[in-house]
């Protein structure tokens, strides 16, 4: 009972901590920004919003604390050696690391980086600075690389977990240049979650002693423990033209956990045979990018699947509360006919639609390819296009580049990423 009531009242503690430091604060200012750039691009290019910016708010912040608990209760038994300056460090290096790439903001880079550092650093142990490079370089030395990187391996899993849950409802359809110069359809998958993490340190207090030894800290356990507040952000981002968002995110979240899992293994092994650390903090990173590289590759060789055939018309997406989805009209399903009108273009589907404004009959292609026939009245002031997000075709007036973008990119261009046709 006394150690359970200490518990109770160190996490009372490190929450308060939490609410005071400006990371937490940083990260959802930086996940909104990038909702709100999301939302701008949707009405750029379908003149409508497919997602509610509070909405995506809330589901970040509802599955980041998810992983946060999940996480820190794991961690009771992993253990860590960890300060504050270590945190604030961490923190500073995947801040200028985001200015490259976006996707940089991630544990996973940011550790690997340090240690590497450290590393590098460890062939000069005579090596020392006066004032605050010196204070950083000590701090550099002193952090417990295998138990970041075991802490990174973990969070890695939680955020496969929160790719397969919630990955396909931040999808967003986009029009993109192909390889061969043509529009085709795609979407893109963005989304980041602030994590609240609560980690168990070793420390001399006069508190209760844990009833059970973390793997990392060994005897520092021996003297009491605490609770430390760290708040970081985890997160993905991919595009696809060849697959539906629900099978990329199944495809991603699979090769993700395969990813936490092996740099788990390789960190516990080199939280016991300290050698390992460099070759573990570079496969932190190296397998990061090739998984990264890895579904680049797969999507530039994959036939894109968001266009027109001789079938009818694609539908990319269906906007929220319209008569497409009250319709139960389904993303990567095809309309075949239109009030018993064959449709091969948007144009031929304004003209069917209009040979009976009030009412329409719609033969659709499901994903198996079988026919459902769905009507429905048609009332005044409803979308002229069902409600339907189409492929393009190639007069459409906007797309979106497929580069990955820096936040120097980002602050350059008025809408990142999308360029008018007009000017080029």
């Amino acid at each position: 009972m006394e150690f359970a009531m200490e518990m109770l009242w160190r996490v009372v503690d490190a929450i308060l901590h939490m609410l005071m430091q400006p990371f937490l604060y940083i990260s959802l200012i930086l996940i909104i920004l990038q909702y709100r750039r999301q939302v701008m691009l949707e009405r750029k290019l379908f003149s409508v919003k497919m997602h509610a910016l509070g909405d995506q708010i809330i589901r970040t912040v509802l599955g980041g604390l998810l992983a946060g608990i999940g996480v820190s209760i794991v961690t009771v038994f992993t253990g860590m050696t960890l300060t504050l300056g270590a945190i604030v460090l961490i923190w500073c290096v995947s801040l200028v690391l985001m200015l490259f790439r976006v996707r940089y903001l991630c544990l996973a880079y940011s550790v690997g980086a340090l240690g590497i550092l450290q590393f590098v650093v460890s062939w000069f142990p005579s090596w020392s600075m006066d004032g605050f490079a010196g204070s950083v370089l000590v701090t550099l030395r002193e952090l417990n690389i295998p138990a970041l990187l075991a802490l990174v391996a973990i969070l890695h899993m939680a955020e496969a977990l929160l790719i397969r849950w919630q990955g396909a409802k931040f999808a967003s359809p986009l029009f993109l240049a192909s390889k061969r110069g043509k529009l085709v359809g795609g979407y893109q998958m963005q989304s980041y979650w602030p994590i609240p993490l609560f980690l168990m340190i070793p420390t001399q207090t006069t508190g209760t002693i844990l009833p059970w030894t973390p793997f990392f800290g060994g005897d520092a356990w021996a003297n009491g423990w605490m609770l430390m507040a760290f708040p970081v952000v985890i997160g993905f981002s991919e595009m696809t033209q060849s697959r539906l968002p629900k099978d990329k995110v199944r495809w991603s979240s699979k090769w993700l956990f395969a990813y936490s899992v092996i740099l788990l293994a390789f960190a516990m092994i080199s939280g016991v045979w300290s050698p390992l650390t460099l070759l573990t903090a570079l496969v932190g990173i190296g397998m990061h990018e090739w998984i990264h590289w890895y579904s680049t590759k797969e999507e530039t060789e994959r036939s894109p699947l968001y266009v027109h055939d001789e079938r009818g018309l694609y539908v990319m997406a269906v906007i929220p509360n319209t008569p497409a989805a009250e319709l139960g009209i389904e993303p990567g399903e095809i309309i075949y006919k239109v009030n018993g009108t064959k449709v091969h273009t948007k144009e031929e589907l304004h003209q069917a639609l209009r040979m009976n404004p009030a009412f329409c009959k719609l033969e659709v292609l499901n994903l198996s390819g079988e026919s459902k026939f769905l009507q429905r009245a048609i009332f005044a002031g409803e979308h002229h296009q069902l409600g339907v997000v189409l492929a393009p075709d190639q007069d459409a007036s906007f797309y979106v580049g497929m580069g990955p973008t820096s936040i120097f990119q980002i602050v350059r261009m008025k809408l990142a990423g999308v360029q008018s046709r007009m000017k080029m």
